[in-house]
């Protein structure tokens, strides 16, 4: 079978995951003298570990494109055809249940909400081989009562992930088509997601858009930065608007329109606001406008003594129910480091910080 593939990266250490690798994309090409042949049998050709079920849940969730529309399993392929198909990945194997607290925020025969702590990373990784959200769940979903745990599919899918260190919400799938209906969500980008971030400085404008690509650094492979002429990376776009000004700092409100490596992070930090406490990308002092007086040397230290990682915090999450089709929507709390720095900064401003 004559025919051109491509396939999404996964297994990559937990610092440089995208929220795209949670699911394979084939594209494959039919050859000029491809005979007409079922696009489920053309598939399970293609790639044998592909099940026909996997490819009708894929078609159900409107997964399965040919020549740029969604089929169904029935479609008959034809040369030079262009077929597109989205499948979720499986977690890896031989991962131990372990007994680690998490907050369920909702929770469901098809789906679960989980507020991530900031330092809960999310999936298994190099370096990260235990102690993730994944294991907490498998403990998590070993205790449900059968109402709640679905017998063909009792694992955790994860459809998304944030870095550790932001903390937030994360949707679950547990069931296959749920995971099949929320990816193309995400790939679709119809999910509405928005994240607050505090940055260092004021902030010159009430709101704006940041445009430019995000790749890994030529210098540095582990941290990721914006090509400004598109010569590398992949295209990312951030929303943003003020929410409160602190004068030091700035709480903003961040609406992703693309899923990119530290997007966030990258994007702020190449406009000169860095995110309070984000280490990684220099937040560990303070970068915009915020002059250097003794007092504001202590105030940043006080600050840092309460942020020790990027404050960034997943607010809220909306979505089209996999099962209903009722469009959820849900908000999350600060934790406590970012509301303790919230309200230390409030008392900063009315003393005339």
């Amino acid at each position: 079978m004559n025919m051109n593939t491509e396939e999404d990266d996964y297994l990559l250490p937990e610092e440089t995951q995208e929220e795209d690798s949670l699911f394979e994309h084939y594209s494959i090409t039919a050859a000029k003298g491809q005979g007409q042949m079922r696009v489920d049998k053309f598939l399970v050709n293609f790639k044998p570990n592909i099940s026909r079920t996997k490819i009708q849940n894929a078609a159900d969730a409107g997964c399965l494109i040919v020549n740029g529309k969604a089929v169904k399993c029935s479609y008959k392929v034809k040369p030079d055809d262009k077929i597109q198909i989205m499948l979720p990945f499986p977690p890896p194997p031989e991962l131990q249940a372990e007994d680690i607290p998490i907050e369920i925020i909702y929770e469901d025969k098809e789906v679960l909400l989980v507020n991530k702590t900031a330092s809960m990373v999310v999936h298994p990784s190099l370096g990260h081989y235990s102690g993730t959200l994944v294991h907490a769940l498998l403990w998590h979903f070993k205790q449900l009562p059968p109402p709640l745990l679905p017998q063909e599919y009792p694992r955790p899918g994860l459809v998304h992930r944030i870095d550790k260190g932001t903390s937030g919400l994360l949707i679950i799938a547990k069931t296959e088509p749920a995971m099949t209906s929320l990816c193309k969500q995400f790939f679709d980008r119809t999910t509405g997601r928005l994240y607050h971030a505090l940055v260092w400085g004021d902030l010159k404008a009430e709101g704006g858009t940041i445009i430019g690509n995000i790749g890994r650094s030529i210098r540095d492979r582990k941290i990721f930065m914006v090509y400004e002429d598109g010569s590398q990376g992949k295209h990312a776009v951030t929303h943003y608007r003020v929410l409160e000004r602190f004068g030091i700092a700035t709480l903003i409100e961040c609406k992703l329109e693309t899923g990119r490596t530290h997007q966030i992070r990258v994007h702020l930090k190449h406009i000169g606001h860095t995110l309070v406490g984000d280490s990684f990308y220099g937040g560990d002092k303070p970068s915009g406008n915020v002059q250097q007086s003794q007092k504001i040397r202590q105030m940043v230290q006080n600050i840092l003594e309460i942020m020790q990682r990027q404050a960034l915090h997943a607010k809220t999450l909306a979505f089209e129910h996999p099962a209903s089709g009722y469009r959820l929507s849900f908000d999350s709390e600060y934790p406590e480091d970012f509301y303790l720095l919230l309200e230390k900064l409030r008392k900063y401003k009315v003393a005339g910080g």
